[in-house]
């Protein structure tokens, strides 16, 4: 499952289950001082307390640090079937992809693990990371 959300429609999203899962996000912004796109790729587990994705985008709308962000893009499962290792995996592989096609200035402060994960769920990840790519 995939959204696009502008920051602004963050709080409109509370009702939304799937959003409270584990998954994927990208933060976008064009740079005010250089005008080039930039990203800011992240990963948001599904917390006993309920809470998943729409949370972490919530701390990162509060933080005034991340304040530069207009939209966010985000990926997860229709089950919450993203685990750890799946999410771990994605982070690494969508940071190296922004990376390495130049499109956009990616903005992760640290370089994400890839993780421990079997050739078979591999194949499966690469599968939803062609889906995503489709997407852009």
């Amino acid at each position: 499952m995939a959204y696009k959300i502008p920051r602004t429609e963050i709080d409109n999203c509370k009702e939304r289950h799937d959003l409270k899962q584990s998954g994927i996000y990208f933060l976008f912004e064009v740079s005010d001082q250089t005008g080039d796109n930039v990203v800011y790729i992240g990963q948001a587990r599904s917390r006993k307390n309920g809470e998943g994705i729409l949370n972490r985008l919530q701390e990162h709308k509060r933080n005034p640090e991340k304040d530069y962000w207009t939209e966010t893009i985000v990926f997860t499962t229709s089950n919450n079937s993203f685990g750890p290792t799946e999410i771990s995996y994605l982070e690494n592989r969508f940071c190296k992809l922004a990376t390495e096609t130049n499109r956009y200035l990616v903005k992760n402060g640290n370089d994400p693990t890839l993780g421990n994960i079997t050739e078979e769920k591999e194949s499966e990840m690469e599968e939803f990371v062609d889906y995503a790519n489709d997407l852009f």
